[in-house]
């Protein structure tokens, strides 16, 4: 049994997600058999993977006495969103710092999507330019608060830093007792990595679970630095640590970057083909920022022979929808109605 029943945590999620089979997917790509574990479905405001790590942040802020939850990360974050929907579910109050970074200033994308949400939710947002020290802003958010009488929680970028990443440390324990259930062996989980917690603990419960685990490859959306595995890799041996787990080996954190394309938040035509595929054979609806570039990539790797026919995928829908909304014009080329003919 993994050591998380005596962590404080506060319920958010409906679980466990469902794990489906892409069957018309499969059979377009001529295997592997590919499954999806439906994250999206998690429950809290349109769903996504940070509610999972919520649960154990808003566990440790609830137990430190917290009114008032601060956090950072770019405008059109699926982590601001859930953040300001934990805070909405516990009466706390959320104020988030959202930084430009990606070069669209649109309507569309600095008033739909992600921000909609988080003002619908009652979090105070503020944007600021790239290049924010945003650590500071929060840190100055947090003095004004304290000197106003409130407890201010500063949550980690993507709630990626223990306790948040124990979310997937239990997520992995999840996966194997659905794959015992359903009588499969997944060969591979595959999955976006963006600030790294779902990867780092990911990585940390599947090395605990022994053997019969699948191995975890992550496909970076945020960084093409080759040393941002080894900072996932740190963040799963820090949550091993902390949860008294074994060490975690080297070798078991695999990023794989050649699908981030131009830069995070860019779309690429990967990402296109990939989001338009998932929806038109299997009524499956991914964002262009994470779960459409990992698609995009795990797509690629089946096309190049990367995995055997024979073999079980089990991708993670980490959720993100509400960001296809400001990324509308990106998809005109995909959703253009074909004309009548003459």
């Amino acid at each position: 049994m993994i050591p998380l029943t005596s962590r404080p945590r506060a319920r958010l999620c409906h679980l466990p997600t469902p794990i489906e089979y892409l069957e018309r997917l499969s059979a377009h790509l001529g295997g592997p058999r590919i499954f999806i574990k439906r994250d999206d479905a998690t429950g809290l405001a349109f769903g996504g993977n940070k509610a999972r790590k919520l649960e154990f942040i808003l566990g440790d802020a609830r137990r430190a006495g917290a009114d008032l939850l601060l956090t950072a990360a770019g405008v059109q974050s699926n982590h601001a969103r859930q953040t300001a929907a934990a805070a909405a579910r516990f009466g706390m109050s959320a104020e988030l710092v959202l930084a430009r970074m990606v070069p669209y200033s649109s309507p569309d994308y600095e008033m739909s999507g992600n921000v909609l949400l988080d003002r619908l939710l009652g979090a105070t947002t503020h944007i600021v330019d790239r290049g924010t020290d945003v650590r500071a802003f929060l840190d100055g958010l947090a003095a004004k608060a304290r000197s106003r009488g409130r407890h201010p929680y500063i949550v980690p970028f993507g709630g990626s830093a223990p306790p948040g990443t124990f979310g997937y440390v239990d997520a992995a324990f999840e996966i194997m007792e659905q794959a015992k259930a359903a009588n499969l062996t997944f060969g591979h989980v595959i999955h976006a990595t963006g600030s790294g917690g779902t990867q780092g603990g990911f990585v940390c419960g599947f090395s605990a679970a022994g053997p019969g685990a699948p191995k975890v490859l992550g496909i970076s959306v945020l960084s093409k630095d080759k040393k941002y595995r080894d900072d996932v890799a740190e963040l799963a041996s820090l949550t091993a640590a902390e949860l008294g787990l074994p060490k975690v080996p080297d070798a078991a954190t695999v990023v794989d970057y050649d699908h981030v394309g131009e830069a995070y938040g860019i779309p690429t035509p990967g990402m296109l083909e990939a989001v338009s595929l998932a929806a038109r054979l299997e009524g499956l609806l991914l964002d262009p920022v994470y779960t459409g570039k990992a698609f995009a990539g795990m797509i690629a790797m089946i096309r190049d022979g990367r995995f055997s026919r024979d073999e079980t995928l089990l991708f993670i829908h980490t959720g993100g929808t509400p960001a296809l909304f400001p990324y509308r014009t990106a998809f005109d080329a995909v959703t253009q109605a074909p004309r009548e003919p003459a």
